[in-house]
């Protein structure tokens, strides 16, 4: 274990000094102010651009804003922070390959598992201080501003959105150990992830498909149950560690 941790705090060093930690807490940071500060201006620039509305034909009435306004924006906004988040740790895998220095640490011998758990267990660190950092901040406005109260099954919904942010990125493991350049470990999540996307427009997949934890919006409004997303968490959670799983041969029979 003690090769595990050495090379996790590498990793770590690494992220540190690249940056790349600062600008993820930066961006979450300001989504998470961003979603109820919307929400907090959404009457004033209707009531700003009121003239010009109904001069052209619209009749601009009084908005009233809450939490739910707010919450409805964050899931408007995560998915924005998850593809930035996707895309600043594609190269945590095809740096090394280019750089060679995975070599240098395998015949050192550091076994290929390894590499991978600890670049996974990282990507998830990540995203999870991230995510909550962002939900947090949504949280806290909230509750000073309005009552979040107001949304159903509100810690629910944050988990789900939580879980399928780890399932995209137990994807970006696996191609990016197939393949050796990040462009080619974003579209082979891309797909992947598409292709859930559009099962999930159909009825009878909907509920099998990890997608569904995206739609957050009936849980908030009270339209569904968190039993609903039962199945898509099942599954979810099963082809996660499926491509992890899937991660660790590939990786065992790369050339590098």
């Amino acid at each position: 274990m003690k090769s595990f941790y050495a090379f996790l705090k590498k990793e770590w060093l690494e992220i540190l000094r690249s940056g790349k930690l600062t600008i993820l807490l930066i961006l979450f940071l300001l989504f998470g102010i961003m979603n109820p500060a919307i929400a907090k201006l959404t009457p004033w620039l209707l009531q700003a651009m009121s003239d010009s509305l109904e001069a052209s034909g619209f009749l601009v009435t009084d908005v009233q804003v809450d939490a739910m306004t707010s919450w409805t924006q964050f899931l408007k906004n995560i998915p924005m922070a998850l593809m930035a988040f996707v895309l600043l740790c594609s190269n945590l895998f095809s740096k090394e390959y280019q750089s060679g220095t995975l070599v240098l640490i395998l015949t050192k011998g550091l076994a290929r598992y390894k590499v991978v758990l600890a670049k996974a267990f990282l990507m998830v660190l990540l995203w999870s201080v991230c995510y909550w950092l962002c939900a947090g901040v949504t949280y806290g406005y909230n509750a000073y501003f309005w009552d979040n109260g107001i949304a159903s099954h509100l810690w629910w919904v944050l988990v789900c959105w939580w879980l399928f942010g780890v399932w995209v990125l137990s994807l970006l493991v696996l191609f990016s150990v197939v393949y050796s350049s990040n462009s080619g470990a974003l579209l082979g999540t891309a797909v992947v992830t598409g292709a859930a996307y559009v099962a999930g427009i159909f009825p009878k997949t909907a509920a099998y498909t990890p997608a569904m934890l995206m739609d957050g919006a009936s849980l908030l409004s009270g339209a569904a149950e968190p039993e609903t997303y039962g199945k898509a968490i099942f599954i979810t959670i099963v082809s996660g560690l499926i491509w992890l799983g899937l991660s660790i041969p590939v990786m065992n029979r790369k050339q590098i």
